[in-house]
């Protein structure tokens, strides 16, 4: 690779060492001279930094593209990495048993000790460098890592310099998270120009043949089938248990067996997809052929990987596979990995906001009928919007007159909702809180339902649901399994009979807002 000139090298050696003693301070304690027991992994990236020469705010940066610093009590990643460093154990992957080789210590350290895992990070990141050229001036200038950051990935061409472009990106806009314990890691952010050599001609610019907006770059053909024996119904969200650069490149690997649609990153929603739609990817099992898949970068277990940018652009693409493929917008058909039927998987978990990717997809979950929403928030004299809009049309289709249906909540409104109370034997204060909503969405007609009904009288009771037990049911008209949980959930809470049917009794209790 190029030489820099000696002066410029130990000019932004000096600034480096500045800027790395000030992340230092900024992460809670002096360089050097914190005691051992404090800040724990602060201490750890110094200690691995000067141990390997590796500049600390690098390696730290490293750690954060890789895993959000979440060593994730040891468990494996989707291409089986461990820890903050996330040291990595596959067939085309061997930075865990390197990491052995250099520290001394075992994989089973290394997998497990975060201070351990830290030290192998440095040790590889210090070996690809040796293996580079780069010398003690090189390596006190950030820049010149570029190559070595590179190969960490152990990724080759555009998606290494994809893993690598990240990593500068984090130095160059700087981080600051909170990881276990409550320990602030930081880093400091700086002027980049990376010295990318060769990899500057890397950058991954073609174009998804089937969505615009994202990059294209092709899984290995070991991993996905060509062409489909089903008809595509749904769309299933995933969560990588892995970084976005490593993901794409275990979908190229041809020994993993598994590939998605696309990969969205969780930092700003950048989306490349993988295989064609009209080819079936291998990401959930029976529903493979019936299906498109969009991994989401992060852990299950940590939601700081569930960023805005993901959620939005995640969102506009299902939108466009919905719109194009004539798959209906609810929870029925955009369903979690672990939905999907004859799979072990819990992605996308707790941590994945439902209501919000369905409001902004535009669905059953975002009011578009008019009448469903994700959530029923409290009403009253002075609210505004469009749940005061389905008030007033509920109320009125009732033959309470709540004047016009013009999403403000005035005089009108209120004494038309006092008017249902008091018919419902609820309390007339003229707000519409949880109770009021229960018999405002589900009054109507009192059909026996049963799991496999559809229709209007369905959609009723799901928005009841949902205002009743303050979690999103989701209002498509169709009585599945996720519907007779939450009847089941509701019997149980209101000391009806357990037996998942809506009969009497349980209209009885929706409709008096219990």
């Amino acid at each position: 690779m190029p030489r820099r000139p000696a002066g410029h090298t130990r000019g932004r050696a000096a600034v480096l060492a500045s800027l790395t003693a000030t992340a230092l301070v900024a992460a809670g304690h002096p360089a050097g001279a914190a005691p051992a027991d404090t800040d724990p992994m602060n201490q750890a990236f110094q200690r691995a930094a000067e141990k390997y020469g590796v500049p600390r705010d690098l390696l730290a940066a490293v750690g954060y593209g890789e895993t959000h610093l979440d060593g994730h009590t040891g468990l494996p990643s989707q291409d089986n990495g461990y820890g903050v460093m996330h040291l990595v154990s596959n067939p085309v992957n061997h930075s865990l048993e390197k990491a052995a080789a250099l520290t001394g210590k075992s994989t089973a350290v290394l997998r497990e000790d975060t201070g351990a895992n830290i030290l192998g990070g440095a040790a590889v990141l210090r070996d690809h460098a040796d293996a580079l050229g780069l010398d003690k001036a090189e390596r006190a200038d950030i820049d010149a890592w570029y190559p070595a950051v590179a190969r960490y990935s152990a990724a080759e061409g555009a998606i290494a310099a994809l893993y690598a472009d990240t990593v500068y990106t984090f130095l160059a806009e700087g981080l600051r998270t909170t990881v276990a314990g409550g320990e602030k890691v930081s880093v400091t952010s700086r002027p980049v120009t990376p010295e990318k050599g060769p990899l500057a001609k890397a950058d991954v610019t073609a174009q998804s043949p089937d969505y615009p907006p994202a990059l294209w770059v092709a899984a290995n053909s070991s991993n996905f089938a060509v062409n489909r024996t089903a008809t595509v119904d749904k769309v299933v969200i995933h969560v990588t248990q892995g970084s976005y650069a490593g993901t794409i490149s275990w979908f190229q690997n041809a020994t993993s067996k598994v590939s998605s649609h696309y990969v969205v990153r969780s930092s700003d929603g950048q989306i490349t997809q993988m295989v064609r739609d009209k080819d079936t990817a291998y990401h959930a099992k029976s529903a493979n052929a019936s299906s498109l898949g969009i991994e989401h970068e992060g852990f299950i277990d940590n939601p700081s990987w569930f960023t805005d940018p993901m959620y939005r652009s995640s969102a506009a693409l299902t939108k466009h596979l919905c719109d194009r493929y004539g798959i209906a917008k609810d929870r029925s058909h955009i369903i979690g990995h672990s939905e999907a039927p004859g799979n072990d998987h819990t992605d996308p978990g707790v941590n994945w906001n439902w209501s919000y990717y369905m409001q902004l997809v535009g669905g059953s979950g975002s009011g578009a009928d008019g009448l469903s929403f994700s959530a029923y928030t409290t009403l009253k004299s002075g609210s505004t919007g469009a749940q005061v809009k389905a008030v007033q049309t509920l109320l009125n289709q009732q033959g309470y007159n709540a004047g016009a249906e013009d999403g403000v909540f005035g005089p009108a409104t209120r004494s038309a909702v006092q008017a249902f109370q008091t018919a419902r034997g609820l309390t007339a204060d003229g707000a519409v809180g949880p109770k009021t909503w229960t018999a405002l969405l589900s009054a109507g007609t009192k059909p026996t339902l049963v799991l496999g009904a559809s229709g209007d009288a369905v959609k009723r009771v799901q928005r009841a649901l949902t205002a009743a037990l303050g979690r999103t049911v989701t209002a498509d008209g169709a009585f599945g399994t996720l519907t007779d949980k939450a009847v089941r959930d509701y019997q149980s809470t209101r000391a009806l009979g357990v037996d998942g049917s809506v009969g009497p009794a349980t209209w009885a209790a929706l409709q008096s807002g219990r």
